[in-house]
């Protein structure tokens, strides 16, 4: 018998139930603190120094604050918008790509897979990718935060090793009965090919969702900014949302939550939806990559 077909020991079943335990704790604990201070109030997070790990008195004060204030919400619509339609976008470019990259005699087929697997070798670099947004007019455009990366090699190149594990059998019994091109791709590789396309999908809207270096080049005006520039502006370097120049913490005689929860609340707005899509994405992530990337 092969040494991993053997039943675990009782002792490898407690170390590894150990080690797993480590993990998970070490992964939830600064969500579950970071989560905690987001409710905590103003005694709260000064008893605790900083973050909360104990709870005490919970309240909803950062997040109400958080959102009529009008710049997390703005902020949070622009990210959820640039994520739906750079996605739509960009599923359907790479879709379509690899569909015809994955047809050996479509035209100019081998010149085009080399460029794409260069891209793997040489990036462009900031100043050149500047210097091509700049030229075509998409300074201070929400195009500038999905064109530019509309297309990833690799989610490219893993959708195409898919698309070529399909038997061509059945792509050419529907050109038999007439189908078009577009017709085998929408009718027949799309709907066996779902698995990959939820990877590929949810690869490309946590990309989007988590980018904030693009709207840092790009976008000039503070009202276009996306959720992760807030996030960066008022966590990372500190700035105050709600604090005037006075440093007054009331507004309209009504006292403030603390700042780190106002922060925190943020930071869990952020992170909210990828932990909310991902559960339902996640039976398809492990199978649609390997498969992808091991067949053809």
């Amino acid at each position: 018998m092969n040494a991993w077909e053997e039943k675990p020991s009782k002792l490898g079943r407690l170390a590894k139930g150990t080690i797993l335990t480590a993990i998970a704790a070490g992964v939830l604990f600064p969500l579950y603190m970071v989560v905690l201070t987001s409710l905590s109030t103003q005694e709260a997070v000064a008893r605790a120094g900083g973050l909360v790990t104990v709870p005490g008195e919970l309240s909803l004060g950062a997040y109400r604050e958080l959102f009529s204030g009008g710049v997390v919400s703005r902020a949070a619509m622009v990210s959820v918008g640039i994520t739906v339609v750079g996605t739509l976008l960009s599923v359907t470019v790479t879709a379509l790509a690899a569909y015809g990259l994955s047809r050996p005699g479509s035209v100019l087929h081998r010149p085009l897979l080399f460029l794409v697997l260069l891209t793997f070798l040489f990036s462009p670099g900031i100043i050149p990718k500047y210097l091509l947004v700049s030229s075509i007019g998409l300074i201070d455009s929400y195009w500038a935060l999905i064109l530019p990366g509309a297309v990833a090699a690799f989610n490219l190149v893993v959708m195409r090793a898919f698309f070529m594990s399909i038997p061509h059998e059945v792509m050419d019994s529907a050109r038999i009965d007439g189908a078009s091109e577009f017709t085998v791709l929408r009718r027949i590789v799309l709907p066996m090919s779902k698995g990959v396309t939820a990877v590929i999908a949810m690869l490309y809207a946590v990309g989007y969702w988590n980018n904030f270096f693009d709207a840092v080049l790009y976008l000039n005006d503070n009202a276009k900014w996306p959720l992760q520039m807030v996030l960066r502006q008022y966590v990372l370097q500190g700035q105050s949302m709600f604090v005037g120049q006075g440093g007054d913490t009331t507004i309209a005689g009504r006292a403030l939550p603390p700042d780190l929860a106002i922060k925190m609340s943020i930071v869990v707005v952020a992170l909210l939806p990828v932990l909310l899509v991902y559960p339902f994405v996640q039976k398809h992530f492990t199978k649609g990559v390997i498969i992808g990337a091991v067949k053809g």
